[in-house]
């Protein structure tokens, strides 16, 4: 499964690059970094999402397509 995770405005360039650390050492790959916001695109094991999501720097959601109409 792909998902988006994003940092919180305040978060710091360290805490980016550990929570990216943290996807790859658990298995996931980086598809994607956003360049107008702190955060990045990844294929997770859907049972190490809570891993991910303990951290109170970032917010996950599942990538999907967005339709206007």
């Amino acid at each position: 499964m792909q998902y988006n995770v994003t940092l919180k405005e305040n978060a710091s360039p360290e805490e980016l690059s550990k929570a990216k650390e943290s996807a790859k050492s658990q298995g996931g790959e980086i598809t994607h970094e956003f360049s107008l916001i702190k955060g990045f695109t990844v294929k997770y094991p859907d049972d190490k999402m809570s891993t991910l999501e303990s951290n109170e720097h970032i917010h996950v959601e599942k990538d999907g397509e967005v339709k206007t109409q």
